[in-house]
Protein backbone atom coordinates (compact mmCIF):
# COMPACT_ATOMS: atom_id res chain seq x y z
CA UNK A 1 0.00 0.00 0.00
CA UNK A 2 1.20 3.50 -0.77
CA UNK A 3 0.64 6.71 1.09
CA UNK A 4 -0.53 9.66 -0.95
CA UNK A 5 -0.89 13.06 0.63
CA UNK A 6 -2.78 14.31 -2.42
CA UNK A 7 -5.24 11.44 -2.75
CA UNK A 8 -8.94 12.27 -2.61
CA UNK A 9 -12.05 10.67 -4.05
CA UNK A 10 -13.27 7.16 -4.68
CA UNK A 11 -10.15 5.95 -6.52
CA UNK A 12 -8.19 5.88 -3.26
CA UNK A 13 -9.57 2.55 -2.08
CA UNK A 14 -9.18 1.00 -5.53
CA UNK A 15 -5.47 1.85 -5.68
CA UNK A 16 -4.79 1.14 -2.04
CA UNK A 17 -3.71 4.69 -1.26
CA UNK A 18 -4.31 6.04 2.22
CA UNK A 19 -4.67 9.84 2.31
CA UNK A 20 -2.36 11.72 4.66
CA UNK A 21 -3.73 14.99 6.02
CA UNK A 22 -2.04 17.70 8.03
CA UNK A 23 -4.97 18.72 10.24
CA UNK A 24 -3.33 21.67 12.00
CA UNK A 25 -5.92 23.92 10.31
CA UNK A 26 -8.57 22.26 12.49
CA UNK A 27 -7.48 24.61 15.28
CA UNK A 28 -7.47 27.66 13.01
CA UNK A 29 -9.91 30.58 13.10
CA UNK A 30 -9.65 30.79 9.31
CA UNK A 31 -12.98 29.44 8.01
CA UNK A 32 -11.65 28.91 4.48
CA UNK A 33 -8.75 26.79 5.70
CA UNK A 34 -11.08 24.72 7.85
CA UNK A 35 -13.53 24.24 4.98
CA UNK A 36 -10.73 23.10 2.64
CA UNK A 37 -9.46 20.63 5.24
CA UNK A 38 -13.00 19.40 5.87
CA UNK A 39 -13.45 18.70 2.16
CA UNK A 40 -10.27 16.60 2.09
CA UNK A 41 -11.35 14.74 5.21
CA UNK A 42 -14.77 14.06 3.72
CA UNK A 43 -13.23 12.67 0.53
CA UNK A 44 -11.14 10.23 2.57
CA UNK A 45 -14.18 9.19 4.60
CA UNK A 46 -16.15 8.53 1.43
CA UNK A 47 -13.47 6.66 -0.47
CA UNK A 48 -11.75 4.42 2.06
CA UNK A 49 -12.79 5.38 5.61
CA UNK A 50 -9.12 5.40 6.64
CA UNK A 51 -6.59 8.21 6.72
CA UNK A 52 -3.34 9.17 8.41
CA UNK A 53 -3.21 12.50 10.23
CA UNK A 54 -0.31 14.74 11.15
CA UNK A 55 -0.41 18.19 12.74
CA UNK A 56 -2.79 16.82 15.37
CA UNK A 57 -1.37 18.73 18.32
CA UNK A 58 -0.74 15.74 20.63
CA UNK A 59 2.63 16.14 22.27
CA UNK A 60 5.09 13.25 21.81
CA UNK A 61 5.73 13.25 25.56
CA UNK A 62 2.06 12.47 26.24
CA UNK A 63 2.19 9.46 23.94
CA UNK A 64 5.54 8.34 25.33
CA UNK A 65 4.23 8.47 28.91
CA UNK A 66 1.24 6.35 27.99
CA UNK A 67 3.13 3.74 26.01
CA UNK A 68 5.82 3.54 28.67
CA UNK A 69 3.26 2.92 31.42
CA UNK A 70 1.41 0.38 29.28
CA UNK A 71 4.61 -1.45 28.40
CA UNK A 72 5.54 -1.70 32.07
CA UNK A 73 2.16 -3.25 32.80
CA UNK A 74 2.24 -5.76 29.96
CA UNK A 75 5.79 -6.80 30.79
CA UNK A 76 4.80 -7.71 34.36
CA UNK A 77 4.17 -11.37 35.15
CA UNK A 78 0.80 -12.97 34.49
CA UNK A 79 -0.13 -13.24 38.17
CA UNK A 80 0.32 -9.49 38.57
CA UNK A 81 -1.72 -8.67 35.47
CA UNK A 82 -4.53 -10.98 36.56
CA UNK A 83 -5.07 -8.82 39.65
CA UNK A 84 -6.59 -6.16 37.42
CA UNK A 85 -9.34 -8.15 35.72
CA UNK A 86 -12.81 -6.61 35.52
CA UNK A 87 -15.63 -8.25 37.52
CA UNK A 88 -17.26 -9.33 34.25
CA UNK A 89 -16.22 -9.48 30.58
CA UNK A 90 -19.06 -7.01 29.99
CA UNK A 91 -17.38 -4.39 32.17
CA UNK A 92 -14.86 -3.09 29.67
CA UNK A 93 -12.29 -1.82 32.15
CA UNK A 94 -8.92 -3.13 33.21
CA UNK A 95 -7.07 -6.16 31.87
CA UNK A 96 -8.31 -8.72 29.37
CA UNK A 97 -5.92 -11.66 28.89
CA UNK A 98 -4.85 -13.05 25.56
CA UNK A 99 -7.35 -15.27 23.74
CA UNK A 100 -10.42 -13.96 25.58
CA UNK A 101 -12.05 -12.27 22.59
CA UNK A 102 -12.44 -12.73 18.85
CA UNK A 103 -13.37 -9.52 17.08
CA UNK A 104 -14.54 -11.31 13.93
CA UNK A 105 -17.39 -12.60 16.08
CA UNK A 106 -18.90 -9.11 16.05
CA UNK A 107 -19.71 -9.82 12.38
CA UNK A 108 -20.94 -13.35 13.17
CA UNK A 109 -17.76 -14.92 11.78
CA UNK A 110 -16.36 -17.75 13.90
CA UNK A 111 -12.58 -17.76 14.39
CA UNK A 112 -10.12 -18.90 17.06
CA UNK A 113 -9.60 -16.32 19.84
CA UNK A 114 -7.42 -13.35 18.96
CA UNK A 115 -3.74 -13.29 19.97
CA UNK A 116 -4.07 -9.99 21.79
CA UNK A 117 -4.17 -8.84 25.40
CA UNK A 118 -5.82 -5.56 26.30
CA UNK A 119 -6.01 -2.88 28.94
CA UNK A 120 -8.96 -0.47 28.76
CA UNK A 121 -10.18 2.68 30.52
CA UNK A 122 -13.09 5.07 30.16
CA UNK A 123 -13.95 8.37 31.92
CA UNK A 124 -16.34 7.34 34.68
CA UNK A 125 -14.23 7.42 37.82
CA UNK A 126 -16.35 10.38 38.89
CA UNK A 127 -19.90 9.19 39.75
CA UNK A 128 -21.18 12.57 38.59
CA UNK A 129 -19.81 11.96 35.12
CA UNK A 130 -21.49 8.56 34.97
CA UNK A 131 -24.79 10.04 36.12
CA UNK A 132 -24.62 12.80 33.51
CA UNK A 133 -23.85 10.24 30.79
CA UNK A 134 -26.88 8.09 31.56
CA UNK A 135 -26.06 5.45 34.18
CA UNK A 136 -29.15 3.62 35.37
CA UNK A 137 -30.63 0.19 36.13
CA UNK A 138 -29.07 -2.41 33.87
CA UNK A 139 -26.33 -0.03 32.75
CA UNK A 140 -24.09 -0.01 35.82
CA UNK A 141 -21.42 -2.19 34.24
CA UNK A 142 -21.14 0.04 31.22
CA UNK A 143 -20.52 3.12 33.38
CA UNK A 144 -18.21 1.42 35.87
CA UNK A 145 -15.17 3.25 37.25
CA UNK A 146 -11.72 2.34 36.02
CA UNK A 147 -9.37 -0.28 37.37
CA UNK A 148 -5.93 1.21 38.02
CA UNK A 149 -2.78 -0.94 38.44
CA UNK A 150 -0.36 0.07 41.17
CA UNK A 151 2.27 1.44 38.81
CA UNK A 152 3.80 4.85 39.42
CA UNK A 153 2.45 7.39 36.95
CA UNK A 154 0.12 4.90 35.23
CA UNK A 155 -3.15 6.68 35.97
CA UNK A 156 -1.79 10.15 35.20
CA UNK A 157 -0.37 9.00 31.86
CA UNK A 158 -3.61 7.37 30.75
CA UNK A 159 -5.89 10.21 31.85
CA UNK A 160 -3.69 12.83 30.14
CA UNK A 161 -3.71 10.88 26.87
CA UNK A 162 -7.47 10.30 27.12
CA UNK A 163 -8.04 14.05 27.49
CA UNK A 164 -5.96 14.74 24.37
CA UNK A 165 -7.95 12.16 22.42
CA UNK A 166 -11.21 13.76 23.52
CA UNK A 167 -10.02 17.14 22.23
CA UNK A 168 -8.71 15.67 18.96
CA UNK A 169 -11.95 13.75 18.36
CA UNK A 170 -13.97 16.92 18.93
CA UNK A 171 -11.92 18.69 16.24
CA UNK A 172 -12.41 15.79 13.84
CA UNK A 173 -16.15 15.61 14.44
CA UNK A 174 -16.41 19.35 13.85
CA UNK A 175 -14.61 19.00 10.51
CA UNK A 176 -16.83 16.08 9.61
CA UNK A 177 -19.92 18.18 10.23
CA UNK A 178 -18.61 20.88 7.90
CA UNK A 179 -17.79 18.32 5.21
CA UNK A 180 -21.35 16.98 5.39
CA UNK A 181 -22.87 20.42 4.87
CA UNK A 182 -23.96 20.74 8.49
CA UNK A 183 -23.39 23.41 11.09
CA UNK A 184 -19.98 22.97 12.68
CA UNK A 185 -21.54 22.11 16.06
CA UNK A 186 -24.09 19.59 14.69
CA UNK A 187 -22.54 16.62 16.51
CA UNK A 188 -21.92 18.41 19.82
CA UNK A 189 -25.11 17.43 21.67
CA UNK A 190 -24.66 13.85 20.46
CA UNK A 191 -21.12 13.44 21.77
CA UNK A 192 -20.96 15.78 24.78
CA UNK A 193 -21.48 12.81 27.14
CA UNK A 194 -19.59 10.32 24.99
CA UNK A 195 -18.80 6.81 26.20
CA UNK A 196 -15.44 6.37 24.47
CA UNK A 197 -12.90 3.75 25.50
CA UNK A 198 -9.13 4.10 25.43
CA UNK A 199 -7.56 0.72 24.76
CA UNK A 200 -3.98 -0.45 24.52
CA UNK A 201 -3.62 -3.64 22.51
CA UNK A 202 -0.54 -5.73 23.22
CA UNK A 203 0.35 -8.49 20.80
CA UNK A 204 2.87 -10.74 22.56
CA UNK A 205 5.71 -12.51 20.83
CA UNK A 206 4.55 -15.73 19.22
CA UNK A 207 6.83 -18.37 20.67
CA UNK A 208 4.73 -21.14 19.16
CA UNK A 209 2.79 -21.26 15.88
CA UNK A 210 -0.76 -19.89 16.00
CA UNK A 211 -3.69 -22.23 15.46
CA UNK A 212 -5.13 -22.50 11.97
CA UNK A 213 -6.98 -19.31 11.15
CA UNK A 214 -5.76 -17.54 14.31
CA UNK A 215 -4.35 -14.03 14.00
CA UNK A 216 -3.66 -11.11 16.30
CA UNK A 217 -7.01 -9.41 15.62
CA UNK A 218 -9.65 -10.96 13.40
CA UNK A 219 -11.23 -9.06 10.53
CA UNK A 220 -13.80 -6.58 11.81
CA UNK A 221 -15.20 -3.10 11.49
CA UNK A 222 -15.15 -0.70 14.42
CA UNK A 223 -18.39 0.01 16.19
CA UNK A 224 -18.67 3.72 16.86
CA UNK A 225 -18.14 7.08 15.21
CA UNK A 226 -14.37 7.05 14.68
CA UNK A 227 -11.16 5.50 15.97
CA UNK A 228 -7.87 7.32 16.55
CA UNK A 229 -5.01 4.82 16.51
CA UNK A 230 -1.32 4.94 17.30
CA UNK A 231 0.62 1.92 16.06
CA UNK A 232 4.25 1.08 16.60
CA UNK A 233 6.49 -0.04 13.77
CA UNK A 234 7.05 -3.66 14.75
CA UNK A 235 6.11 -6.43 12.29
CA UNK A 236 2.72 -8.12 12.20
CA UNK A 237 0.49 -5.08 11.95
CA UNK A 238 -2.69 -3.46 10.73
CA UNK A 239 -4.18 -4.28 7.34
CA UNK A 240 -7.20 -2.81 5.56
CA UNK A 241 -9.42 -4.63 3.08
CA UNK A 242 -9.57 -2.95 -0.32
CA UNK A 243 -12.60 -2.85 -2.59
CA UNK A 244 -11.32 -5.80 -4.65
CA UNK A 245 -11.14 -8.00 -1.53
CA UNK A 246 -7.36 -7.90 -1.16
CA UNK A 247 -5.60 -6.83 2.03
CA UNK A 248 -2.94 -4.14 2.25
CA UNK A 249 -0.70 -2.96 5.08
CA UNK A 250 -1.44 0.36 6.75
CA UNK A 251 1.99 2.02 6.83
CA UNK A 252 3.59 3.49 9.92
CA UNK A 253 4.47 7.20 9.78
CA UNK A 254 6.36 8.49 12.85
CA UNK A 255 4.39 11.08 14.80
CA UNK A 256 1.09 10.33 13.07
CA UNK A 257 -2.21 8.72 13.96
CA UNK A 258 -4.41 6.48 11.85
CA UNK A 259 -8.07 7.52 11.83
CA UNK A 260 -10.84 5.24 10.64
CA UNK A 261 -14.61 5.37 10.71
CA UNK A 262 -16.90 3.03 12.62
CA UNK A 263 -20.24 1.48 11.80
CA UNK A 264 -22.31 4.20 13.47
CA UNK A 265 -20.75 6.90 11.31
CA UNK A 266 -21.52 4.83 8.22
CA UNK A 267 -25.14 4.49 9.35
CA UNK A 268 -25.35 8.19 10.26
CA UNK A 269 -24.25 9.12 6.72
CA UNK A 270 -26.51 6.58 5.00
CA UNK A 271 -23.40 4.70 3.84
CA UNK A 272 -22.02 7.73 2.01
CA UNK A 273 -19.02 7.25 4.28
CA UNK A 274 -17.56 3.81 4.82
CA UNK A 275 -16.62 1.70 7.81
CA UNK A 276 -13.91 -0.48 6.32
CA UNK A 277 -12.92 -4.00 7.32
CA UNK A 278 -9.49 -4.31 8.91
CA UNK A 279 -7.43 -6.81 10.87
CA UNK A 280 -4.07 -7.28 12.62
CA UNK A 281 -2.01 -10.09 11.15
CA UNK A 282 0.72 -12.32 12.55
CA UNK A 283 4.36 -11.51 11.88
CA UNK A 284 6.33 -13.72 9.55
CA UNK A 285 7.50 -16.86 11.42
CA UNK A 286 11.11 -15.69 11.54
CA UNK A 287 9.91 -12.49 13.29
CA UNK A 288 7.52 -14.25 15.64
CA UNK A 289 9.49 -13.32 18.75
CA UNK A 290 8.69 -9.65 18.16
CA UNK A 291 5.84 -8.13 20.14
CA UNK A 292 3.70 -5.20 19.04
CA UNK A 293 1.57 -2.54 20.71
CA UNK A 294 -1.12 -0.17 19.50
CA UNK A 295 -3.23 2.48 21.25
CA UNK A 296 -6.83 2.95 20.12
CA UNK A 297 -9.28 5.65 21.20
CA UNK A 298 -12.70 4.31 20.24
CA UNK A 299 -14.86 7.41 20.04
CA UNK A 300 -18.44 6.44 20.83
CA UNK A 301 -21.39 8.88 20.87
CA UNK A 302 -23.54 9.41 23.96
CA UNK A 303 -25.16 6.22 25.26
CA UNK A 304 -28.65 7.48 24.46
CA UNK A 305 -27.77 9.25 21.22
CA UNK A 306 -30.14 8.04 18.52
CA UNK A 307 -28.23 7.33 15.33
CA UNK A 308 -30.61 8.45 12.61
CA UNK A 309 -29.69 9.30 9.02
CA UNK A 310 -28.18 12.79 8.81
CA UNK A 311 -30.55 15.06 6.86
CA UNK A 312 -27.90 16.06 4.31
CA UNK A 313 -27.22 12.39 3.52
CA UNK A 314 -30.68 11.40 2.33
CA UNK A 315 -33.08 12.38 -0.43
CA UNK A 316 -36.21 11.13 -2.18
CA UNK A 317 -33.98 9.02 -4.42
CA UNK A 318 -31.79 7.83 -1.54
CA UNK A 319 -33.99 7.15 1.50
CA UNK A 320 -32.51 6.10 4.86
CA UNK A 321 -31.04 2.59 4.69
CA UNK A 322 -30.71 1.87 8.42
CA UNK A 323 -33.18 1.64 11.27
CA UNK A 324 -32.53 4.12 14.09
CA UNK A 325 -30.43 2.67 16.91
CA UNK A 326 -29.06 4.02 20.17
CA UNK A 327 -25.29 4.27 20.45
CA UNK A 328 -25.12 2.34 23.72
CA UNK A 329 -27.28 -0.58 22.68
CA UNK A 330 -25.37 -0.92 19.43
CA UNK A 331 -21.98 -1.22 21.08
CA UNK A 332 -23.26 -3.62 23.76
CA UNK A 333 -24.69 -5.90 21.08
CA UNK A 334 -21.39 -5.87 19.21
CA UNK A 335 -19.26 -6.50 22.30
CA UNK A 336 -21.46 -9.40 23.39
CA UNK A 337 -20.66 -11.21 20.13
CA UNK A 338 -16.89 -10.82 20.41
CA UNK A 339 -16.33 -12.10 23.97
CA UNK A 340 -15.02 -15.67 24.08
Amino acid sequence: MTINSGTTGIDAIKRGDIPVLDISAARSDDAERRAALAAQLGAACESIGFLVITGHGVEPATLDSLTGAAREFFESDDDEKMKWLPPSPYVFRGFFPIQTSALAGSLDVETPPDLCEVFAVNRFDDPGAAEAAGVGPGREGFFAPNIWPEIDGFRDAWTAYYADMEALSNHLMSLMAISLGLEEDWFVDKIDQHISNLVVNHYPAQNQPPATGQIRRGAHTDYGSLTVLYQDNNPGGLQVELSDGTWADVPHIPGSFVVNLGDLMAAWTNDRWVSTMHRVVNPEPELGRTSRMSVAFFHQPNYDAEIVCIPSCTSIDDPPRHEPVSSGQWVIDKLSKSVS
